[in-house]
């Protein structure tokens, strides 16, 4: 049998950055590939969470969370938010205005989803967090970052060009 790590380091994905506030009030995030939508009525996503990370602490505390959709510039960010530096919301930038689930990285995303807490279920080492949409803030630079074969990657510049991008 194969090895799951290595079939899904050929699968590309775009990169975000979940980010809640505990009860604390502390800001708590980081980097997140497993992102899927799961239905447009209500709208809804997820994000899978490795099981005890304060992030995902934070999210069942607050109810709630962000998800900051990171442009194609933005690989320092995502590594800032993989390394789990207990700083790193210390070295970027972030808001959380009035109705927002989460904190906000508006200089490194493209887009953010604000999002209930719907549901989680826990398989494995990991929990699956579904949260209902309530806001989207769009940036304009709809360039993403991707994560595929274990590097950080941009979309071809031919695909961009045929966009318009």
């Amino acid at each position: 049998m194969g090895d799951l790590r290595t079939m899904m380091a050929a699968f590309p994905t775009g990169v975000g950055i979940v980010a809640a506030v505990g009860a604390d009030d502390r800001p708590w995030g980081m980097t997140c590939t497993s992102i899927a939508s799961v239905a447009l009525d209500p709208p809804c996503l997820l994000v899978c969470l490795r099981r005890g990370s304060p992030t995902l602490t934070a999210i069942l505390e607050h109810g709630g969370f962000a998800l900051n959709l990171l442009r194609a510039d933005a690989q320092a960010a995502a590594e800032l938010f993989a390394s789990g530096a207990p700083d790193r919301f210390q070295r970027v930038r972030w808001t959380m205005n009035p109705g927002a689930e989460g904190p906000h990285l508006e200089d490194v995303a493209h887009s953010t989803a604000d999002c209930r807490l719907l549901h989680q279920t826990t398989i494995g080492d990991h929990t699956v967090v579904y949260g209902q949409v309530t806001r989207i803030n769009e940036r304009g630079d709809v360039r993403p970052l991707m994560y595929g074969l274990r590097e950080f990657a941009q979309w071809p510049a031919s695909v961009l060009l045929s966009r318009g991008i």
